[in-house]
């Protein structure tokens, strides 16, 4: 991995805490860490940072490494539960490679979260 760690705006700290805890549970990401306005994520460190912002930020895509295609069904299932909206239900998008296994959904600040796992199914 080339990137130590990212900070994504929330202009809603609070709805976006519930929501990345419920949808990256599955991945096995969970807060490492609490602060007034920054919280922090990840599975052994803090390398996923939710910062509140004072307006509405741009929205990203961003994508989360799954373990196996489990993971992706079950991230997708419960970002759903959290109130994202479906933005790709789980399955193979082979116009990336022929393992490519996603899912998408539309997250708290009109961000494109992901989980993607790379594995061939065996």
């Amino acid at each position: 991995m080339i990137i130590d760690h990212l900070s994504l705006p929330s202009s809603d700290l609070a709805r976006s805490q519930a929501f990345f805890t419920r949808a990256l549970a599955p991945l096995g990401v969970g807060v490492l860490k609490a602060f007034p306005d920054t919280i922090g994520m990840g599975r052994e460190g803090a390398d996923f940072w939710l910062v509140a912002s004072p307006v509405a930020p741009l929205p990203l895509h961003i994508a989360f490494v799954a373990d196996n295609r489990a993971q992706v069904d079950a991230f997708h299932h419960a970002a759903v539960l959290a109130g994202a909206d479906d933005h790709g239900a789980p399955g193979l998008r082979p116009q990336y490679h022929a393992d490519y296994y996603a899912a998408f959904v539309i997250g708290p600040d009109g961000h494109n979260i992901e989980a993607v796992c790379h594995q061939s199914q065996d």
